[in-house]
């Protein structure tokens, strides 16, 4: 027995891993990782593959980055953990600093803030909770959420409220929130009007329940679970101005669009438009450790102090054990530091633009449905050739030496933003190949 059979053995006696259906798990014949360094992981036989998708979007420097390791190291010499709950440490207050310093600038307020939690859906959970107290707290509640179709912010039940992903989320609509949805400004079943066409549900919505709605929730540029769908700016200009009309506010999920994934440190950038709360997490820390954030506006904050003469405590009565952990700050510090240093987004962007190039002899092929593409967030639409279309050409890709992940028939490419050239030609060659394998 090789020794990825012995652990596979091992892992389907004691093991429930997420997404992921555990009557055919070991038929997939999963790859059990050993270790990793730069772009490269290997399996326990020894295997070695390209990580294609950055270990699920958060890779940012690539796998074991000496500057990260080293200060995750002399942060566990110095404090490994104290609750940020009455107390502050260092990293915390740094890192936050350093936030502030790069969150987005435009039209919108400044974000002043930063409310630490532990990974995306719990940034999205704190974001919904914040927003909701607000509205309670500057005028009256405002019980409703708007949420795009084929959203995807989570998977805790706010989160899985203003998700729009069915496959993900129908099992839970009778416990969630209230929410509207409008039309994806992404989804290509409405052609080349889509955009204008959200733009117009998303203002009819707002017109007939905007004294309802306490918060908009977009995945800015790109809807990622649901097939890496970007779409134009021109929404992002519309849903701020209708937030402000209506005295809602605007609350962008940067969990995967972030950090420099498309190009710029933030979606928002492309549109130059700012929220009023901004959730942040995967690649912040480079992949190493759970960390995520909610960047606040300062009038948002600010409604969360203390009054003469309140008949009710406004403090925000949320947090967990591991708030700003101290070892993943020193991460999330080392991560963006050796990010300015290395002009690593200008460095994403030129790798975005050279996979796009690279793509376009895939796009052109017969049963290869569109190339979707904002900075190094890519989706490879296939068409359906048989059952699981995309888990196939991924499975082809592996065997090649790529590991790639599909959404349905959408193969993810998201390599670590410091891919070499090489690499985007290797990882590109082998998808060509494993389409042509599974549309063969």
């Amino acid at each position: 027995m090789s020794a990825s059979a012995s652990w596979i053995a091992r892992d389907a006696a004691a093991v429930w891993h997420p997404f992921t259906q555990h009557a055919t798990w070991t038929d997939d014949d999963p790859t059990v990782v050993d270790r990793a360094e730069g772009p490269w992981l290997w399996d326990v036989d020894g295997r070695r593959y390209l990580d294609g998708v950055s270990s699920l979007w958060t890779t940012t420097l690539g796998h074991g980055h000496p500057e990260v390791n080293a200060a995750i190291a002399a942060q566990l010499a110095r404090l490994d953990h104290s609750t940020f709950l009455g107390t502050t440490h260092t990293p915390g207050i740094e890192l936050s600093e350093a936030l502030v310093a790069l969150a987005p600038k435009g039209d919108g307020p400044d974000l002043t803030k930063v409310f630490y939690a532990g990974d995306g859906s719990s940034a999205v959970e704190a974001a919904l909770k914040i927003a909701y107290q607000y509205s309670t707290q500057t005028g009256r509640a405002r019980p409703k959420f708007v949420r795009l179709d084929h959203a995807y912010h989570g998977d805790t039940l706010g989160a899985v409220a203003v998700g729009g992903h069915e496959l993900f989320h129908e099992a839970y609509r009778p416990l969630l929130l209230e929410t509207i949805g409008v039309a994806s400004p992404g989804d290509r079943a409405n052609g080349a009007d889509r955009c204008a066409l959200a733009v117009a549900d998303l203002t009819a919505t707002m017109d007939e329940h905007g004294d309802q709605v306490c918060a908009i929730i977009v995945e800015p540029m790109m809807q990622g679970a649901a097939g890496m769908l970007d779409h134009d700016a021109q929404f992002l200009r519309t849903a701020r101005a209708l937030a402000d009309a209506h005295g809602a506010l605007l609350i962008f999920d940067e969990v995967a669009t972030g950090i420099g994934r498309t190009g710029r440190m933030w979606a928002a950038e492309h549109a130059g438009v700012v929220p009023d709360l901004l959730t942040c997490g995967k690649g912040i820390t480079g992949g190493y450790l759970p960390l995520s954030a909610v960047l606040a506006a300062e009038h948002v904050f600010a409604a969360f102090l203390s009054r003469p003469g309140d008949t009710s405590p406004r403090t925000f009565f949320h947090g967990h054990t591991y708030t700003a952990n101290p070892l993943c700050c020193a991460a999330a510090l080392a991560n963006l530091r050796v990010m300015g240093e290395q002009d690593v987004v200008a460095r994403a962007a030129r790798l975005g633009d050279r996979l796009g190039k690279l793509l376009e002899p895939v796009a052109a092929k017969d049963g290869v449905v569109e190339v979707r593409r904002l900075g190094t967030m890519i989706g490879v639409e296939v068409a359906p050739a048989g059952d699981r279309t995309g888990f196939r050409v991924c499975q082809a890709a592996r065997a090649r030496g790529v590991w790639l992940r599909p959404l349905g028939d959408t193969v993810v490419v998201m390599p670590p933003l410091t891919l070499g050239d090489d690499e985007a030609d290797l990882l590109v060659d082998t998808l060509d190949a494993a389409i042509d394998e599974v549309l063969a």
